[in-house]
């Protein structure tokens, strides 16, 4: 078998249990999580998998979201264990054998590119994370099993056809379409028509519509008469995106010419007078340039087709009980 190229840093194995020793909360050391053919999977393993996962989630939620999240990764690291288990014992079976030089190879490679050729503090950084030189090369011999029975069994001989790449380009122009953004400042004039000042403050919104098309600065109009919360900075929004506005000032703000100003707008009881300053993005990429990433990403999701169908024909022929 062919040596696969490999990649990624020691590290990430090394801290997975420091990681979520640090973070989880008191519970049962270990068990067996799931059995699958004559193989177990234990807590142990699959807290080991998801601790960084958890420490992040620990950072973003809390409370029931928390708990949930949590739940979640579990299920889903559980479930890569029992892939990875059945990938394994389908080498077995199989009876392919990767000769014991590659995984020396790789820890020759491990010690030069992240120890700096120190072999005695790769082995202290083992020690420290609680594993054996031989628990840590069965693990590396494990990864190159996995990575060699995917490329084994999910073979892509594919090409994405022109008809497939113009298909999906007209399907998902909006992936092709940089983000368009304006620059923007806004007047807001309450209407007050509830205290019985509706026509004073629409007569000021339109004073003040007839001094800015008279030249005044749109700035200083906002900082003397705007009620919204950027009137000390004369009305800057600074860089809006679509979707940030109500709807009715997206739709007129957006339809505006750099430097312009917009009318009147009545909505939900203010007036409102915006100017654009600058805008950018909204440029579609032509098929053309989307082309080689469209075949990239069809190539890439039927190989995930593949490799699902795989792992499913051999998950149907296995015992597979989790706990």
């Amino acid at each position: 078998m062919i040596r696969p190229i490999f990649a990624g840093l020691i590290v990430a194995s090394l801290i997975a249990r420091a990681a979520y020793a640090a973070e989880a909360e008191p519970e049962v050391v270990d068990g067996v999580a799931a059995v699958v053919n004559g193989g177990v999977i234990t807590y142990s393993q699959v807290r080991a998998l998801v601790g960084p996962r958890e420490k992040l989630l620990r950072a973003q939620f809390r409370g029931d979201e928390l708990v949930k999240k949590i739940k979640e990764a579990r299920e889903l690291a559980l479930q890569d264990l029992i892939d990875r288990e059945l990938i394994l014992q389908a080498f077995k079976q199989e009876k392919w054998e990767i000769p014991d030089h590659f995984v020396e190879d790789r820890m020759h490679d491990i010690v030069r590119t992240d120890f700096g050729g120190d072999r005695n503090t790769f082995i202290k950084t083992l020690e420290a994370q609680n594993y054996t030189m031989g628990e840590f090369k069965k693990m590396e011999m494990d990864k190159m099993i996995v990575q060699a029975m995917r490329s084994k069994n999910v073979k892509l001989d594919v090409i994405a056809s022109p008809a497939k790449v113009d298909e999906y380009y007209k399907a998902h122009r909006d992936e092709f379409t940089s983000k368009e953004q304006i620059k923007l400042r806004l007047i807001m004039i309450p209407s007050h028509a509830s205290d019985g000042e509706g026509a004073a403050q629409k007569a000021m919104a339109e004073e003040i519509f007839t001094k800015l098309q008279h030249g005044a600065e749109f700035e200083r109009m906002a900082q003397l008469y705007s009620e919204d919360s950027t009137r000390e900075n004369g009305g800057d929004w600074g860089w809006v995106d679509r979707k940030t506005l109500a709807a009715p000032l997206e739709k007129a703000a957006f339809a505006l010419d750099t430097g312009k100003i917009s009318n009147i707008i009545e909505f939900s009881g203010n007036y409102y007078i915006m100017k654009v300053e600058d805008r950018h993005g909204g440029e579609t990429k032509s098929l053309e340039q989307a082309r080689a990433d469209i075949e990239k990403k069809l190539v890439h999701d039927e190989a995930q087709k593949l490799q699902e169908k795989w792992l499913a024909s051999l998950r149907s022929k296995a015992y597979i009980k989790t706990f």
